[in-house]
């Protein structure tokens, strides 16, 4: 390589580095440029390590402008003790209709899903087997009762003769020994006669309860059993119906301190949204025992379910209504923030700004809560927007 060409390349490559020098002071001077303030209005008070144009407990930039944020009056009425819990419909009444004699399967009097009362026709098993075994013990009882009126005759004859002194007395003591057994035979062929005629009433077979029936199990023509399990029809009483679900034993004792005195306790069904009441009752009955592996007792509640919203084994959101407070401090849940010091708000003062204000709550109804400690009526709190918020953040109040 020549000596002419090395002072070349030395001196391309000084170019490039005071190039790179260059720039990176470039860079520099205009990052340095743009994180300066001007002085202006409050420049002169801003705390020393303070970044310009924030105010104290607050992030940089925040005071430059308003939050955006919705608030809601504390305000003073009554609240209610509400438990919520999930409970499951369950019906009234239950039964399984089964035949109690074996038969073949002549009529089905009903349709699937029919409503009935109890004592309706529901099927009809054929009724001619029954039927001669009832005219058998009644011929029996026939021909026993002749016998009886005969032996009643010769004991009859039997005493005139004795009182003539011309029969033994064993002989009359043996007709009234015969008399009696007619007399013992006479009961057993009416209780056969009973039977008889009993099963001969069980071919028609009768709804033992009014309720909604089920889809049938047996199809017209079908030998059905006495002994099968499977049944023919379930019937369900949903009218009233009932309501079965859990509550924590926490909560038990303000429950039994009103249902022992015999304060009735409302109870609301909600839908899956928890929008619709679904239906309005009252608490029946409690359990007699808590679960210990869950901790948590059974409730019941009635329903009359007269339009029949609920539906047996349906899933629905209960309320039930234990005490209302009549002058309870109130706001809206969403305005309760939760911290490592517990639970508190963002309280906006008359010059629209906001502080963080530490509450103690109490009961909790539908999307409002009780505040026990904290807060009176007539502040206002902050509901939406709270996560822009600092401890003296100035706000803009979007009006609903």
């Amino acid at each position: 390589m020549s000596e002419s060409q090395s002072r070349n390349r030395y001196g391309l490559r000084k170019g490039l580095l005071a190039l790179v020098v260059l720039g990176a002071l470039g860079l520099g001077y205009f990052l340095w440029s743009g994180s300066g303030q001007p002085a202006g209005p409050g420049g002169a008070n801003q705390a020393p390590g303070q970044p310009a144009g924030a105010r104290p407990g607050g992030p940089p930039g925040m005071a430059a402008m308003a939050v955006p944020v919705r608030v809601a009056p504390v305000e003073q009425g009554p609240i209610q003790n509400i438990f919520t819990a999930v409970g499951t419909v369950t019906a009234f009444n239950t039964v399984t209709v089964r035949s109690r004699v074996d038969g073949e399967l002549q009529k089905i009097f009903f349709t699937d899903g029919q409503k009935v009362k109890a004592g309706d026709l529901l099927a009809q098993i054929d009724p001619r087997p029954y039927q001669v075994q009832l005219d058998q013990a009644l011929g029996q009882q026939a021909q026993n009762v002749a016998q009886l009126n005969n032996a009643r005759q010769d004991l009859k004859r039997y005493e005139q003769l004795f009182r003539q002194n011309s029969l033994a007395r064993q002989q009359l003591e043996a007709q009234q020994a015969l008399v009696q057994q007619y007399l013992g035979a006479q009961k057993t062929d009416q209780a056969n006669v009973d039977s008889a005629r009993l099963q001969l009433e069980f071919t028609r077979i009768t709804a033992p309860i009014g309720g909604r029936l089920g889809l049938r199990v047996v199809d017209q023509g079908n030998l059905i059993s006495a002994g099968s399990t499977e049944g023919l029809v379930v019937i369900t009483q949903t009218q009233p119906i009932s309501v079965v679900f859990s509550l924590p034993q926490a909560q038990l004792p303000a429950v039994l301190e009103r249902f022992n005195q015999g304060q009735p306790l409302v109870v609301d069904l909600f839908d899956s949204a928890e929008r619709r009441v679904l239906a309005t009752g009252e608490l029946s009955s409690i359990d007699n025992q808590i679960d210990i592996a869950t901790g948590t007792v059974r409730l019941k509640a009635t329903f009359e379910n007269q339009d029949e919203t609920l539906f047996p084994n349906q899933f629905v959101n209960v309320r039930l209504r234990v005490s209302t407070q009549p002058d309870a401090i109130i706001i809206p849940t969403q305005a309760v923030q939760q911290g490592s010091a517990g639970a508190f708000v963002y309280l906006v003062a008359d010059d629209n700004t906001v502080t963080v204000q530490p509450i103690v709550t109490g009961t909790i109804e539908n999307r409002r809560v009780a505040v026990v400690e904290g807060l009176t009526a007539g502040q206002r709190v902050v509901t939406d927007g709270v996560d822009r918020l600092r401890n003296g953040t100035r706000v803009q109040i979007i009006e609903p």
